[in-house]
This record gives structure tokens, C-alpha cells and sequence, in this order.
């Protein structure tokens, strides 16, 4: 199955990028990623004869992987022109979900109102508080400090009863 793999991803790959890089994964899959267009897709082993997972998915800063936006079987019997038309599908809804903001498509044309505006601002300001010892710290490290004094004046230099 490995071959069968390899070989349909090579294909694939000169099909998609004219730049790529085609290599083994863990599970028995095999890998093509275009470092070039900052995405990669694999095609995995199903339990079905001639069938295969295939998933798409971007490379995040320094060459890492991020998890697959987007996966489906196919039959590794189809042509490989076949195979490269649902890569691209695949691929242009990678790059869909990577060009969408956090806010969501709904609010993409919609100015910021004054709230938002002020809520943001607030968000990205650091914190006026300090990382020093509060009170309550020093009152707790007063009385341990105390207690310890105590039991030392009574051990060492407490008068001699």
C-alpha cells in the first residue's frame, strides 16, 4: 500500500507544485508539502482496498504542521488529474479558512463600534498592577516571621526558668 501511495503522491506533487518535498509519515502515509505556498497534504491508508484518507492543511512558522482543515477518501484508482482537481478544492479551502479572522465572516464588513474600539485598546495595554508581594502577602510573612521568632527566643535566649 505504501508504494501505491508514494507513487500517487509523486504524481500528484509534480501535478500541484512545481516545488515540493514528498516524504513518510508515522502512520504509513506519505506527505507533499509545498514550502513555497505554505500548505501540505497527505494521503493516508484507509482500511478500504485502493482507498485513501486525504488531507490538507497549512505549515505554520518554522516549518511545523498545523492540523488538517479539510480530509476525504478517495479511490486511488481515479486519474491522477482526477485526484489533483480535489487537492486544489481541497487546498483553496485551506486557504480560505487561513485568510478568515478570528471574528468570523460575518463581521468582516462591519465597522468597529465605540465599545469594541475601547475593549481592544484595553486588551492589548498591559495591566497597571505589578508582580510585587501584595498586603496580604507581607501580613502572612509578618506573622511567620513572628512565630519563628518566638520559638527561637524560648529555645535559645528565653530566660531560664
Amino acid at each position: 500500500m505504501y508504494a501505491q501511495l508514494r507513487e500517487k503522491a509523486t504524481e500528484l506533487a509534480g501535478i500541484l507544485w512545481r516545488e515540493h518535498t514528498v516524504y513518510r509519515e508515522r502512520g504509513g502515509g506519505v506527505v507533499i508539502r509545498g514550502e513555497h505556498v505554505r500548505r501540505w497534504i497527505s494521503l493516508a491508508p484507509t482500511g478500504g482496498k485502493d482507498q485513501a484518507l486525504l488531507r490538507a492543511g497549512r505549515l505554520l512558522d518554522g516549518g511545523t504542521t498545523a492540523p488538517a482543515r479539510t480530509e476525504v477518501v478517495v479511490d486511488l484508482t481515479t486519474p491522477v488529474a482526477d485526484l489533483a482537481a480535489v487537492c486544489r478544492r481541497m487546498l483553496a479551502e485551506v486557504a480560505a479558512a487561513a485568510d478568515v479572522p478570528d471574528g468570523g465572516p460575518s463581521r468582516a464588513g462591519r465597522p468597529k463600534a465605540a465599545k469594541e474600539k475601547k475593549r481592544e485598546k484595553r486588551a492589548r495595554t498591559p495591566r497597571a498592577s505589578s508582580r510585587h508581594t501584595g498586603l496580604g502577602s507581607w501580613v502572612v510573612l509578618l506573622m511567620v516571621g513572628t512565630v519563628v521568632a518566638a520559638w527561637a527566643y524560648t529555645l535559645f535566649g528565653g530566660p531560664g526558668y
